[in-house]
């Protein structure tokens, strides 16, 4: 934690649900659809890691015609996606 940081807190549910502060979520940038992974040290610390969970990821990619129909002309009828 950086120097004069206030820690955040949040309470765990009954169900074991928590809230991650607002702030830590602006912050960290976590969004709806993003994993929390959540691991132990020997000392029982906890640690969390933040899997950025994005849609679209493949919406910078051209479509490629395989030979079994003409994906550009497919895009072009329809619309990508």
């Amino acid at each position: 934690m950086a120097t004069g940081e206030v820690p955040e807190e949040t309470k765990v549910s009954d169900r074991g649900m928590v809230t991650i502060p607002a702030d830590l979520r602006r912050r960290l940038d976590i969004e709806p659809g993003d994993t929390l992974r959540w691991t132990t040290g020997e000392e029982g610390n906890l640690y969390v890691e933040i899997v950025h969970q994005r849609e679209g990821v493949f919406d910078d990619f051209d479509p490629v015609d395989v030979g079994e129909t003409n994906a550009v002309e497919v895009e072009g009828e329809f619309g990508a996606e």
